[in-house]
């Protein structure tokens, strides 16, 4: 069996790392200031599983009948992930009170422990694999939120998509520095090495834009409710060209069984008025991402994101063919 034959394993299929932290994992101060903020104490906490980060994910049920939802962090599994906790609640903090998104109660950061607290709102992440019905619901509130985010909202202080040049650079990394394995996880990659790492080039200059984008949709950042379609988690949030956040979704939306991503560019309105081989770029610069980061050990407590990204990478490189790359 190929690498592209492999079957994922139903965590990489699920985008979940396996590590969350529970409510009783946290140290006892933490929770202590916790449920004074909350002024109520935590009478029970279910774990949200989808995601990679190594730290609490829950929603919490209070003493006095509220409800919220909590997310806590802190260096030990993974130095980097207090930080990337840190840039969200700044982000989310200033995302406007009509953005699709829950809405942010407060945040705690004592140097180490980076805790938000957010609405918890009644509803569901997509069902895996994707049926059409939540599928085609998720594709035409990406439409709706690139159209509420262009151009950005004024005020915010959120990076350019400049800020993923040096991460979109893995052609041309692995062309500087030869990998042998690049051709065990896909052949035709191996072969086309040096075009894959020109087309790189280009993709920067293709994806900017004035739209403020999400810039990590997939399943497990998607809530479901009665009332409509929510993205959550929002460290990745940067400026760029409208139909990036379709493009950068759609290799995970298709390896979780949501169709063939180039029928479902060609068909959505993000897309209509975009140039055909800007996507294409931006689709090279994002399969080399993903291929690069597969070949890497996994970082500190999340042992699962590696496959996540391999899986994503392949689902680009068949794309990039049926593009006729």
């Amino acid at each position: 069996m190929t690498a592209e034959q492999e079957e994922p394993h139903v965590d990489t299929l699920h985008g979940r790392g396996g590590n969350r932290l529970l409510w009783p994992d946290l140290p006892h101060g933490l929770r202590a200031e916790i449920e004074s903020r909350l002024g109520s104490s935590v009478v029970a906490a279910a774990s949200r599983a989808g995601g990679f980060s190594p730290g609490l994910a829950s929603v919490l049920r209070l003493a006095d009948g509220r409800q919220v939802f909590a997310k806590a962090v802190s260096s030990a599994p993974n130095p980097v992930s207090p930080g990337i906790h840190r840039r969200e609640a700044a982000i989310a903090a200033q995302l406007p009170a009509s953005a699709p998104v829950p809405k942010l109660l407060w945040s705690h950061d004592d140097g180490d422990w980076v805790v938000l607290v957010f609405e918890a709102l009644t509803g569901d992440s997509p069902t895996l694999p994707w049926v059409p019905a939540e599928r085609d619901r998720v594709l035409a509130a990406l439409t709706d939120l690139g159209a509420a985010m262009t151009p950005a909202p004024p005020g915010l202080d959120v990076r350019p998509i400049d800020v993923l040049d040096e991460e979109f650079s893995g052609w041309r990394g692995l062309l500087d520095r030869p990998d042998p394995r690049l051709a065990e996880v896909d052949p035709w990659a191996a072969e086309r090495l040096a075009d894959l790492a020109t087309w790189e080039t280009h993709w920067l200059t293709a994806a900017r834009g004035e739209t403020l984008l999400h810039g990590d949709i997939r399943a497990d950042n998607v809530l479901l409710t009665g009332d409509g379609v929510y993205f959550v988690d929002w460290p990745a949030a940067m400026v760029g060209a409208a139909w990036v956040d379709l493009v950068l979704a759609l290799p995970s939306m298709t390896m979780q069984g949501a169709g063939e991503p180039e029928e479902l560019l060609r068909t959505h309105p993000l897309a209509r008025s975009a140039d055909k081989d800007a996507i294409t770029a931006v689709i090279v610069a994002l399969a080399g991402y993903f291929v690069s980061k597969s070949l890497q050990p996994p970082p500190p407590g999340i042992p699962t994101v590696r496959a996540f990204q391999r899986a994503q990478g392949l689902a680009c490189l068949r794309w990039l063919r049926v593009r006729g790359l």
